[in-house]
């Protein structure tokens, strides 16, 4: 799995106008992506990993500050872009496999204790965010 977490002062995710998803305080704006070979388990070590990790401002984490996050799911994190001039999605994994991956990653934080706000699966959203830092990482889970 893979996730893309950009420390925030403020994010939210629209769905057709309506905001399904946000976080007004200081926490993490996360993508996530799955792939082929993702697993449950990889979906938990990942939960683990961002809860712990200490990006927040004086080296603390989000479990630290008990900060909140918002979760969106986002296949193109697995595109491939070495050939041509258009992304191959090959790599990412279809939605039967990843949305409940990316459930399993939302439910794991939550057992850990986070405040999880998050987008739609497979809806066309428009996110905006009020980076803080700025501060972007991408973390790679795998076996």
């Amino acid at each position: 799995m893979r996730a893309v977490a950009q420390r925030v002062s403020s994010a939210q995710v629209s769905v057709a106008g309506e905001v399904i998803g946000r976080i007004d305080e200081p926490g993490l704006m996360v993508l996530v992506g799955v792939t082929h070979t993702d697993t449950e388990e990889l979906a938990a070590k990942l939960a683990a990993k961002l809860w712990q990790l200490r990006i927040m401002p004086d080296e603390q984490s989000c479990a630290d500050l008990n900060a909140p996050l918002l979760v969106v799911s986002q296949f193109t994190l697995y595109a491939d872009t070495r050939k041509g001039r258009r992304p191959s999605w090959s790599k990412a994994a279809p939605g039967p496999i990843s949305e409940p991956l990316v459930e399993c990653f939302i439910e794991e934080l939550r057992r850990l204790g986070a405040t999880v706000q998050t987008g739609r699966f497979g809806a066309d959203m428009e996110v905006s965010l009020v980076n803080q830092g700025p501060m972007t990482l991408i973390i790679d889970i795998d076996e």
